[in-house]
């Protein structure tokens, strides 16, 4: 392996869980000053990391299952993603203690999973 590495962040949330009702049953002007809050936070989690993010990614949207009976749309946990480089998982997963998708948004959780070479033919 080398010295970096490169891993990929999912970010996780429910549209019907808790913290997603917590956050909805807020008033109106307390959720949009949460929603500054929150992206200024995420602007400054981006400046504090640009040296390692490889792909600042995105929110994702609808899902379509594709698989040998044809194509269905799906719901899953997935609500965005971000490629980071690091020297080891444990180093890319500190990258995200606190980070805004939970710490403020209503997201539930990130996931680090490394981006494995592909097989050599």
């Amino acid at each position: 392996m080398t010295a970096e590495h490169k891993f990929l962040a999912v970010y996780l949330g429910s549209m019907s869980g808790s913290k997603m009702a917590a956050w909805n049953a807020l008033p109106e002007a307390e959720r949009k000053a949460r929603e500054r809050e929150g992206m200024a936070a995420w602007h400054g989690w981006v400046e504090k990391h640009k040296d390692v993010i490889v792909e600042i990614g995105g929110p994702l949207g609808k899902t379509r299952k594709i698989d040998a009976s044809g194509i269905t749309e799906v719901s899953n946990a997935l609500t965005g993603f971000t490629v980071v480089r690091a020297a080891s998982q444990e180093a890319a997963a500190k990258l995200f203690e606190n980070h805004p998708h939970f710490a403020i948004f209503p997201g539930e959780a990130v996931e680090v999973m490394p981006v494995l070479a592909l097989p050599q033919m």
